[in-house]
């Protein structure tokens, strides 16, 4: 496949300054670089941008390619593409170019964080509690300190890339010498070679384990909330720290109660009677049966609150309430003595409603002209 001008991929003219072209690569590295970018095939695109770049930002290559086009500069970019990919990163997000980023390779790095769901009861996220789970993880080998030797006296220095953990490749071109900076295919990058393994865990420096951890789960938590426990994921490379355990919390449904915030709903049923000439009922918390009185004449749906019954706020002292709805029970099969009782009570009520109901049935009879 041809290869796009060098020109049209940075976007300049082929007059353009040196200022002009380095300005243009800047805004596409900083828009393309693989590190930072979400772009679709970022890492493509800055390759290309930074290829373009190496050219035209050199006299000699940009005369070449003036002249040849890309037959001119090609030898330059030859086994295995272009050896400035690092060191175009160090120059705009930060380094000292390739040797800084070579170091960067071999320093401490923290380990991956892990994720563990858990599952809680409605009342342990409302209270608290405290739980053990197990996590399979890569630790740092006991035997060994982590280095992978059998002993400190196994571990040298590569003598292939002096310990630099790159290696350089010279070529010769009819334009002269060329050096491509690759890794070190003996220590793989590390600088360091390991000539008698670490039996346990055979050079690596890390091990598989099934770890046991203590998870105190604070008062308030609520479905979804995440709990991060630092240090207790994967190990670091190089000696670096190791991750964080990100626990994640889903709340199991409750068959009375359900959380808005830190306020908890409830429904209690009653029947009309209760309804109609109040009672004394007991209502379920979170703290036990708690007495609540229902007051006469109380409507279907009406909600009342029970101040600090609800959920302990996470975060402050306090609590939530809990909201009592009222749900009126209507019999559906009744014997000959409660439908006489119920018929005397309508004759004797008569039409007798309460005022809202009144005023509604005047609505209707005035809309229809009644």
């Amino acid at each position: 496949m041809s290869k796009r001008d060098y020109y049209e991929i940075l976007g300049v003219s082929k007059d353009a300054s040196d200022k002009e072209i380095k300005r243009e690569y800047r805004k596409l590295a900083k828009k393309y670089h693989p590190d930072v970018s979400d772009e679709l095939n970022a890492e493509e695109k800055f390759k290309e941008a930074s290829e373009a770049y190496k050219v035209l930002s050199d006299d000699e290559k940009r005369a070449r390619y003036d002249q040849y086009g890309h037959a001119g500069v090609d030898q330059d970019f030859g086994q295995g593409g272009f050896g400035g990919f690092d060191d175009i990163f160090d120059m705009f997000f930060g380094g000292g170019g390739g040797r800084g980023r070579r170091q960067r390779r071999n320093a401490p790095r923290k380990g991956s964080d892990l994720r563990y769901n858990m599952s809680i009861d409605f009342e342990e996220a409302a209270f608290g509690t405290e739980k053990e789970i197990k996590i399979p993880r890569t630790e740092e080998c006991d035997n060994c300190g982590g280095s992978g030797a059998k002993s400190d006296s196994d571990v040298e220095t590569c003598a292939k890339c002096n310990g630099t953990g790159q290696v350089q490749i010279k070529q010769q071109t009819p334009f002269g010498q060329f050096v491509q900076t690759t890794t070190c295919d003996r220590c793989h990058g590390n600088g360091k070679f390991v000539k008698d393994p670490c039996p346990t865990c055979g050079g690596k420096g890390k091990v598989r384990k099934r770890r046991s951890i203590t998870v105190d789960i604070p008062a308030g938590v609520d479905d979804g909330s995440r709990l991060r426990l630092r240090g207790e994921g994967e190990a670091g490379e190089n000696n670096g720290p190791a991750g964080d355990l990100l626990v994640v919390i889903n709340v199991r449904s409750h068959k009375l109660f359900k959380r808005r915030g830190d306020d908890v709903l409830c429904e209690v049923p009653i029947n009309f009677v209760q309804a109609t000439l109040g009672d004394e009922i007991q209502v379920p918390t979170l703290d036990g049966k708690v007495k609540f009185k229902i007051p006469e004449g109380t409507q279907p749906g009406t909600s009342f609150r029970l101040k600090n019954k609800g959920v302990p706020h996470l975060r402050g002292s306090g609590r939530g309430d809990q909201h009592i709805k009222v749900k009126v029970i209507i019999p559906e099969k009744l014997d000959k003595d409660q439908k006489d009782l119920l018929k005397n009570f309508a004759d004797i009520s008569g039409e007798e409603i309460n005022p809202e109901e009144k005023g509604f049935f005047k609505k209707v009879r005035d809309a229809l002209g009644m």
